[in-house]
């Protein structure tokens, strides 16, 4: 692709042509910028992009009316249908430009197969936080599902650190309806990962919304009811630290291939690193040493 043709793309991917510039990526192989009927262009039924407002619709539109579509489009063409292409990136300027009853829309055509086009709508989406917490888990998700990926090869295509990556897929085990809050905008993904640690999300969901409690009395929620378990002799359950440190001690445990629990308490705490003989306090000893 020209250099010249590149700033148009956006941030996200910028950032990834600045990863994957060579003569093999998708960018690479992009076929330039073209005007083409809008009628032409297809929504992608794998975009990790669910919701769309009508009321930011609406704005695009006028500023379409206004200044046109300043960012083109990404495409791809679909099989055995000539002159049709599925959006990869750019369906909210698609939809917006159908309501501004504008004919053609500028593109830009990629060869890509559907794992590198899953892998650039979500960049692309998250680089400009155009997905809600839950979209973002789920996109993930697909890939890791669809295409065997691990959570630490996720972290490098999307360009975030792994502990992010697993908070994120996490909120994917919230139950039903404290998920309808995330994906509704009523609870931020900073709330609904320290729910994970209440016993009862559903209805400290429903209090945050009501009370305006911010994300640190729901984490002081989950420590009272760790506190009132270890009081009554029941076992401390592991719900009870929170999501970061959780991820944190998953990391370390796999990095390390054994298992790492990390305590603290205000600014202070400990981390342990359990073994189950010599070899492997050996082996620790020597990575820990470089």
């Amino acid at each position: 692709m020209a250099e010249e043709a590149r700033p148009r793309l956006g941030r996200g991917l910028a950032a990834l042509i600045g990863d994957h510039a060579n003569e093999d990526s998708a960018f690479a192989q992009a076929r330039g910028q073209r005007r083409v009927p809008i009628e032409f262009l297809r929504p992608n039924p794998r975009n990790p992009r669910r919701a769309f407002a009508e009321a930011e619709l609406s704005d695009l539109a006028n500023s379409i009316r206004s200044k046109g579509i300043i960012q083109p489009i990404l495409v791809r063409h679909v099989p055995n249908l000539a002159d049709v292409f599925e959006i990869i990136a750019g369906e909210r300027r698609w939809r917006a430009a159908q309501i501004a009853s504008v004919h053609d829309v500028p593109v830009v055509v990629l060869d890509v197969g559907d794992k590198e086009a899953l892998e650039i709508a979500i960049i692309e989406n998250v680089q400009r936080a155009d997905l809600n917490a839950l979209e973002e888990a789920e996109g993930y998700q697909q890939l890791g599902a669809e295409f065997s990926y691990t959570q630490q090869e996720l972290a490098d295509v999307i360009g975030k650190s792994r502990s992010h990556i697993t908070n994120m897929m996490r909120l994917l085990k919230l139950p039903e309806k404290t998920k309808a809050y995330v994906a509704g905008g009523q609870i931020s993904a900073g709330h609904a990962r320290a729910l994970l640690a209440v016993a009862d999300s559903d209805s400290v969901a429903k209090r945050i919304i009501d009370e305006g409690l911010t994300v640190r009395d729901v984490e002081h929620i989950a420590q009272r009811e760790a506190d009132t378990a270890v009081a009554t002799g029941a076992k401390k359950p592991r719900a009870a630290k929170d999501a970061d440190t959780r991820a944190l001690e998953q990391t370390l445990s796999e990095a390390l291939g054994l298992v790492v629990t990390i305590s603290h308490r205000g600014g202070a705490g400990d981390v342990r690193i359990r073994y189950r003989n010599l070899e492997q306090l050996d082996t620790l000893c020597h990575r820990l040493r470089g």
